[in-house]
């Protein structure tokens, strides 16, 4: 079975707003070996907003980008939206229910990880228990404001995680990798 891995970078006050911060070169050489370890990535329409058609536009303009390269070999993109009108590209699915059916599917079918990140559409898989790894990239920062990761969730019962992975960077910045 496939695992699914949600992965978001974050200031020290729990932000991840992406406008809020940028990640250092070796923050985005994580995410880029992350990206390569997978050939899914399921987002929500924001975050597939965000990526698409920004990242292959950057891989086609800038062959020495690795983490844009990276995104563009990514096999299959699948959007849970329900007012996506269309694909950006025809590597994009857009689904529009069934969210814990479909993961299920997906992660059954044979192939590398299944990447997942953003803030709503991992809150939801979160709370249906659907996410195997949380790798969560801690900047040195504090912002003060913006949204906090899983503000909101609505949990069932606690969501029991074991860390079995750290790492800190030159930057300070620290990845703490969880499992369930």
């Amino acid at each position: 079975m496939r695992k699914l891995v949600f992965a978001i970078n974050m200031s020290l006050d729990g932000c991840v707003d992406h406008t809020k911060f940028y990640p250092d070169e070796e923050t985005f050489a994580y995410f880029t070996q992350l990206t390569r370890d997978a050939d899914t990535f399921l987002y929500g329409r924001k975050t597939y907003e965000l990526m698409v058609p920004y990242w292959p536009d950057v891989a086609k303009e800038d062959p020495s980008d690795e983490f844009a390269q990276a995104f563009d070999a990514v096999d299959k993109i699948v959007v849970f939206s329900k007012s996506l009108d269309s694909a950006e590209d025809k590597k994009t699915t857009i689904v529009r229910t069934g969210l814990k059916d479909e993961v299920l599917k997906l992660k059954q079918q044979q192939g590398k990880n299944i990447f997942t990140g953003g803030v709503n559409l991992a809150a939801q898989m979160a709370e249906l228990g659907l996410i195997d790894e949380y790798h969560l990239v801690v900047l040195p920062i504090v912002v003060g404001e913006g949204v906090r990761l899983f503000e909101g969730i609505n949990l069932q019962e606690k969501l029991q995680l074991k860390l079995v992975e750290s790492t800190v960077f030159k930057s300070g910045a620290v990845i703490l990798r969880y499992v369930k």
